[in-house]
Formats: structure tokens, C-alpha cells, sequence
């Protein structure tokens, strides 16, 4: 570790310098020679270089949304070469290349800060050989020695021996208990981190690369760096597990208010962006109002939650817009409420001859009672009028007769028809 920390010691003198002027100004609160004036500079470094690493971290985002916007692609690779490994890599690659995407970007904070990690350790190891190193002098470096936090000196390991913490006037079994905790909590903010970037905000309905990748990443690092932690310094281990929590922090609003497409964060994003529609009738934030015009513009491309979006709108009564807002759709509640009572309200089926008296009754209309009468007064024939003898029935009120007859058993004739 002092071998690769040696290789940036051309960056030990700009971090020395960072610290020495926090240093003095927290020094003038707690006193120069307390652990909350060390540790504090330390803290405050790694919130100084994460502040200067947010372009960096814009365009890991920036460069995610890309490979999200590749899993289509991705997973028709997948399909079309599912038996062949190695030219299902190659047209990864390929893809890759022609969009500009790089798989490993995820990686790119932490590499970017890697120098100042070492540097940091470096500045570390030699206050704790009592060694000036940078703009620290004498005075500084004896001042850095006696500081403590929570009873372990900021140059202390977890793998020194007891002479070497006795030295630095504290106790080995105070140094193994403070180390241990930290590192526990380095890795589990590891972790964490890892861990809700990949059930939150990522679409699982697509397996590629990129997802195995971050899968590996989440069991990983947190291994490395316990491993690793039972070499650093207190110091060292005050900084990372405040970078781990920083990064944790910038993640959770991230997912929060810029979530991946298609995973759960955008679906839980989505359910809380309805309900402000629905309790405000607009949407509020020219952030949101771009996430609903992004969310039209893609029309049949959008997403499983994009379209359940919608469509909650749609019967909220909304219509979202092709510049992001909502407008009150009076209509779509019309023709929905109107649709529903239509099918609550459908008649049920009539048999043929229901239809048919049913037609006879309509064609009627206001003129019924007056042709009703005739119609009456043409049954009541006197009684000596001769009946027309069966059989020759004129050929029209047969066919009426036939038409209007009933399936089934016959009403009886009347009695005047007999002879």
C-alpha cells in the first residue's frame, strides 16, 4: 500500500494544504489539537473533491440513461445469438462503439478520486511516523499525532502492533474496536449503495452485461475494502466511509427524482407525480413538467409505467400535453362516465316475437287509438252474416295470419267461424 500511495505523493502537497487550512479553521472552534478539528478536515475534504467531482458524476448518469436506452437493442442481440457466446460479445461491443457507451462508467468517481485516496493515506502514514510531508510542519504533524476519535489516533491502524499504538498514547484494544466498526460500516455503505441501485433503479426485465457487471460490483467492493480496511488509518477510514455515504446520499435522489425508465423507481416516481396531478390539477416543477413531456414524446416506445401513467390520467380526467402540463379533459370524463351507464343500462335479448310487437307498437305512434277503433269495429260482425268458408281465405290475411302466428299451441278459433 505505501509502495502505491508513493506513486501520488505529486498530489500529497495540494491535499496537506486542503487540510491544514480546514484544519485552522475548525481549530479556532474545537482547539487545533482535538480529534474534531482533524477529523472534521478530513470530512471536509472528501465533501470538497466529491463538490468538484459532480460534472463528473452528471455524465455517469448521463452515460447509464444510455445503456438504458440500449437494452432493446441489447436483448435482440441476446436473442439472436443466444447459442453463440462469443459473437453475442462482439456485437455488445460493436454497439458499444457506434453509440458511444461505456459499459464502465460506473466506475469513473471512483477512480477519479482514487489519487487524492492515496495521497490521503500517504499524508497519513508519515504523521504517523512523525515525518513532515507536505505543508505540514513539526507542529502540525505532533499536533495530528495527539489527535483521537472516539479514543483511536487518526495514523492508527487496526494492523499495528502494540508498541507502535502505545507510542501514538492510546490503547490497542480501543484502535481495533474503532477500526472494526468502521470498516463494518464502510462496507455495509457499499453495500447499501450498490444494492438499492439494483432492485430500484435499474429495468430488470432485460438481462445484459451491464446488469452482471453492477451485480458483481454490489459483492465486490465491499470485500476489497474490508479487506483492505484492517490496513488503512483511522484517518483514511473517516474519509472513505464519508465518501461511501456521501455517494449513498447522492444515489437515493437520484433514484428518487430522476429515476431509471422502466424500473421501480420510475414506477414509484410516476405514482407520486398522479397524485400532486390529481391534488393540484397541474403539474408543479419544470423538472416534472420535462419528465411528462418526454414521457408523451415517445408515443408507442413508452414503457410499461409510462403507459399505466397515462392511462391513470386518462381517468383522473387529465390529458397530459405535448409541452408537459395537464389540462382537465371533460370530455374523456364524459365519454367514460357515459360509457360505463351505456353498459349498465343495455336491454336484455327479446325473443322474435317480442321484436316484432315491439315494431308493430312503434309504427304506430300518435295515430294508435284512431287506427286501433276501425280495427275493433271490423271484429264485431252481426250474427247472421255469413262466414267465408274455410279454405277460401283471401290469400292476403292468410299470409298476415301466417306471418303473426305464434310458435307453440294455437289460440282456438272463434265460435262464429264454425258452421
Amino acid at each position: 500500500m505505501d509502495t502505491i500511495a508513493s506513486l501520488f505523493s505529486f498530489i500529497t502537497t495540494p491535499v496537506s494544504w486542503i487540510i491544514v487550512q480546514f484544519h485552522t479553521l475548525y481549530g479556532a472552534i474545537f482547539g487545533p489539537d482535538t480529534g474534531w478539528a482533524w477529523g472534521l478536515s478530513i470530512v471536509s475534504l472528501v465533501v470538497l473533491i466529491r463538490i468538484c467531482l459532480i460534472p463528473l458524476f452528471v455524465k455517469q448518469i448521463k452515460s447509464m440513461r444510455n445503456m438504458q436506452a440500449l437494452q432493446p437493442k441489447m436483448k435482440a442481440i441476446q436473442e439472436r445469438y443466444k447459442n453463440d457466446r462469443q459473437r453475442q460479445s462482439e456485437e455488445m461491443m460493436k454497439l458499444y462503439k457506434d453509440t458511444g457507451t461505456n459499459p464502465l462508467s460506473s466506475c469513473l468517481p471512483i477512480l477519479a478520486q482514487s489519487p487524492f485516496f492515496f495521497a490521503l493515506y500517504h499524508v497519513l502514514s508519515n504523521i504517523a511516523s512523525g515525518k513532515t510531508i507536505g505543508v505540514l510542519n513539526q507542529t502540525l504533524v505532533d499536533s495530528a499525532r495527539q489527535a483521537e476519535i472516539f479514543g483511536a489516533p487518526i495514523a492508527a491502524k487496526f494492523t499495528d502492533s502494540s508498541e507502535k499504538v502505545a507510542a501514538l498514547h492510546a490503547s490497542l484494544t480501543d484502535v481495533r474496536i474503532v477500526t472494526a466498526v468502521m470498516i463494518v460500516l464502510m462496507s455495509a455503505s457499499q453495500f447499501y449503495t450498490q444494492r438499492q441501485l439494483m432492485q430500484k433503479n435499474v429495468d430488470l426485465s432485460v438481462k445484459t452485461p451491464y446488469m452482471q457487471q453492477q451485480k458483481m460490483l454490489m459483492y465486490i467492493f465491499p470485500l476489497i475494502f474490508a479487506v483492505m480496511g484492517i490496513n488503512f488509518p483511522v484517518g483514511v477510514l473517516v474519509y472513505w466511509l464519508t465518501t461511501n455515504v456521501w455517494t449513498m446520499g447522492q444515489q437515493m435522489y437520484v433514484i428518487n427524482q430522476n429515476p431509471t425508465p422502466g424500473s421501480k423507481a420510475q414506477d414509484h416516481y410516476l405514482q407520486r407525480l398522479l397524485k400532486g396531478v390529481a391534488a393540484h390539477g397541474e403539474v408543479r416543477g419544470r423538472r416534472k413538467r420535462n419528465i411528462v413531456q418526454a414521457i408523451v414524446a415517445k408515443g408507442a416506445d413508452r414503457n410499461e409505467n409510462e403507459r399505466r401513467f397515462i392511462a391513470s390520467l386518462s381517468k383522473a380526467g387529465f390529458a397530459a400535453q405535448a409541452d408537459g402540463t395537464v389540462i382537465k379533459s371533460d370530455t374523456i370524463t364524459a365519454e367514460a362516465e357515459g360509457g360505463s351507464a351505456a353498459r349498465r343500462q343495455q336491454p336484455r335479448r327479446q325473443s322474435k316475437s317480442q321484436r316484432q310487437s315491439g315494431g308493430v307498437q312503434q309504427s304506430s305512434g300518435p295515430q294508435q287509438d284512431s287506427a286501433a277503433k276501425p280495427s275493433l269495429e271490423k271484429r264485431e260482425e252481426p250474427q247472421d252474416a255469413q262466414p267465408k268458408p274455410a279454405g277460401k281465405t283471401a290469400p292476403g290475411s292468410a299470409r298476415q295470419a301466417k306471418s303473426g302466428q305464434r310458435k307453440g299451441q294455437q289460440r282456438p278459433k272463434h265460435p262464429s267461424s264454425k258452421k
